[in-house]
């Protein structure tokens, strides 16, 4: 895999290093660092700590991006995009939550503008679609995370965005549909026809793995 670590990343909008950050740069290894003191030490400027966050974090963040992208091609592509983000808006981070919680929010906004620059959404007919199903909570066990991220990359790009915003991020179908310039019926048809296409997928699977369980 290509080198995914952005060029020119720094935290120029980040005030000088102070005494004390230089104190725990010098003294601590970055692996060892609080997530505060290595969060400090980015925004004071320090290239070691910036590559510690994103060694950190890019192999989580890899496999967010593969489930929303087509290719391995397209899942670098949006890391870097995030990765850049996170950097250029760490300032802003107020740690209200884990910072992984907020780099993985990027990735999925920089996985939207990838899917609204390569490809735009056909307009589908909201129709009818099985209302118990669209809500019923998607649980997988024992598949190969290899298994399930090909058949998601299978999907259709509208099918697969919705379905991972979904079912593994937890949004709402309203919340998805303003994300993605949808109406909520149209977020919740395309749910449930991915995840039919998935069921149906899964279960030739499992009559060749009698120990896998699609559970609705």
């Amino acid at each position: 895999m290509r080198s995914l670590l952005p060029d020119g990343m720094s935290a120029a909008k980040s005030a000088s290093s102070t005494s004390s950050s230089a104190a725990v740069r010098h003294l601590t290894p970055p692996s060892q660092l609080s997530e505060a003191e290595l969060i400090d030490g980015c925004l004071a400027g320090s290239r070691l700590m910036q590559k510690d966050l994103y060694d950190r974090f890019s192999g989580k963040m890899m496999a967010v991006c593969l489930r929303y992208a087509q290719t391995t091609f397209e899942a670098e592509d949006v890391l870097q995009e995030g990765f850049i983000t996170v950097f250029n808006n760490l300032h802003s981070f107020r740690r209200e939550c884990p910072l992984e919680f907020w780099i993985r929010r990027i990735m999925v906004n920089a996985a939207l503008r990838q899917h609204r620059r390569n490809a735009p959404l056909v307009a589908v007919s909201e129709g009818e679609y099985p209302e118990d199903l669209a809500g019923e909570e998607f649980t997988l066990s024992n598949y190969a995370f290899e298994e399930m991220l090909s058949m998601v990359q299978d999907l259709a790009p509208r099918y697969r965005m919705v379905f991972n915003l979904f079912a593994i991020e937890g949004y709402g179908h309203k919340e998805i549909g303003e994300m993605m310039g949808i109406s909520e019926g149209t977020s919740k048809s395309q749910y449930s026809r991915a995840r039919a296409i998935l069921k149906s997928k899964l279960e030739r699977l499992d009559a060749h793995r009698p120990n896998a369980t699609f559970r609705n």
